[in-house]
């Protein structure tokens, strides 16, 4: 079924579904088989688990309807990261990285990736983006809002940039999610995600995957992740797909709250450093206007000290600690104790589907 001239309530409902024939379930299960029947002649369509999966190709037919890509579902999104990394890097080849972005995928390219003696660049999302930045890169990772301060940068503007100096961009689009910002629209030629977050969005599963225009990229990514064995489970990708039918209405009370939230907070006394790509005024506002198709329920702020943090946790009736965001729940995740380099009161604040006034009440009776 074509989808693309529908909306995004639509699309997340209908999409990687099979058209109706009597008699069959209404929504298919999942598939665990690990070996398939084989042909007379040899292997003729599935044929070993590790290779392929009916499960993976329903949810990377909805993913990649969203993003306008080619989908290959990997089992987190440092798995996603990983590979893309991997798949597309070789030795001494010049990378740019967000210096405020995820601090895992740094790590993983500081600690697991130094065979390849990587000419490694670190740059702020805002930038400064000097006109030598890209000069004899392979490839420019942005990761746009960043995690976990939520600034924004100009996709389209950099990709131009990037690719007239012959690099790839890959832009992690976690926050985001493909109904908030179609980076291959903008530019990028990689779109990678953590869908244990907002795509999946109950709390309970881990997956990433990522999205490409290019179909021999896509083939050199499905090599890597059957050669690696990262593949996704069927059950949980299963689960991914049956949740993402309810990702347009997630989105839309998250980003209310989130709204909501940042409107009861701005001005408070116990609170600093509020950034929200939704506020007016927000440094990151205007780009991400422009670029953003909805703006989500993440963004972050400032208390005094780690026990300002705990004393508001503890507070809380509905807010909880948790270092994830997405959820159905709202969670709240003091980022300096994964050693990111923010202030020991820095929260990233996850916006849940809570009733609107109940979380406002809330947080400012914890605050208090």
């Amino acid at each position: 079924m074509d989808l693309g001239d529908l909306g995004d309530g639509t699309r997340v409902v209908h999409g990687g579904h099979p058209e109706p024939e009597a008699g069959t379930p209404l929504l298919p299960g999942p598939v665990f088989a690990a070996p398939y029947h084989l042909g007379e002649s040899g292997p003729s369509g599935d044929f070993y688990g590790r290779a392929g999966n009916p499960t993976w190709r329903a949810l990377e037919s909805a993913i990649g309807e969203l993003d306008d890509g080619h989908c290959v579902l990997l089992p987190s999104g440092m798995a996603a990261t990983s590979t893309v990394l991997r798949s597309v890097l070789g030795a001494g080849d010049k990378l740019v990285l967000p210096s405020d972005g995820y601090y895992a995928s740094r790590q993983f390219v500081t600690d697991e990736l130094t065979e390849l003696a990587l000419d490694v660049r670190e740059i702020p999302t805002p930038g400064p983006w000097a006109d030598d930045v890209f000069d004899g890169a392979r490839l420019v990772l942005l990761e746009t809002p960043s995690n976990p301060g939520g600034d924004v940068c100009d996709i389209a503007a950099l990709a131009e940039r990037a690719h007239a100096a012959g690099a790839l961009v890959a832009v992690d689009n976690t926050t985001a999610t493909p109904l908030g910002q179609r980076p291959l629209e903008l530019g990028a030629d990689i779109v990678i995600a953590s869908d244990t977050k907002a795509l999946s969005g109950h709390s309970d599963i881990l997956l990433g995957h990522v999205s490409v225009r290019d179909e021999e990229l896509a083939n050199r990514l499905v090599r890597a992740r059957s050669l690696s064995g990262a593949i996704p489970g069927p059950f949980e990708t299963w689960l991914a797909h049956r949740s993402m039918g309810t990702l347009d209405l997630r989105l839309s009370r998250q980003a209310e709250n989130a709204a909501a939230l940042v409107e009861a907070l701005a001005g408070h006394p116990a609170v600093s450093g509020l950034r929200w790509p939704g506020r007016a005024g927000d440094p990151s506002h205007e780009v991400a206007r422009r670029q953003m198709r909805r703006f989500g329920g993440v963004f972050c702020f400032e208390l005094a000290d780690a026990d300002a943090v705990a004393t508001f946790i503890a507070r809380s009736r509905l807010v909880v600690a948790a270092t994830s965001f997405g959820g159905l729940h709202s969670t709240a995740d003091r980022r300096a104790q994964w050693g990111d380099p923010v202030p020991e009161g820095f929260l990233r604040f996850s916006a849940g589907c809570e009733t609107p006034e109940d979380l406002v009440d809330d947080v400012l009776r914890a605050l208090t």
